[in-house]
């Protein structure tokens, strides 16, 4: 069964595996997760074929390489701001 994930709900997920953890560990580990974007979706673990990591030694190490991989369309309309009002 496919696990789908909202952006905003990836930190828990990470958190959640044990350092360091290798990419290729985390696509078996999240082979059922599915991220869900503002446009649609992905899976983790075909987002994790472009991170240029071989190895995660945290958490946030991984979420900053997985965030340098979604695609600019997937977090938002180009100019979006939530603090605007």
């Amino acid at each position: 069964m496919t696990r789908e994930v909202k952006l905003n709900e990836l930190t828990a997920l990470l958190e959640a595996a044990t350092y360091p953890l290798s990419v290729e560990a985390a696509r078996a580990e999240f082979d059922d997760v599915r991220l869900v974007y503002a446009d649609g979706s992905e899976p983790l673990s075909a987002l994790l074929t472009r991170v240029d990591d071989e190895q995660f030694s945290s958490p946030d190490e991984a979420q900053s390489s997985i965030y340098s991989t979604i695609p600019v369309e997937g977090v938002g309309e180009p100019g979006q701001s939530e603090g605007e009002g």
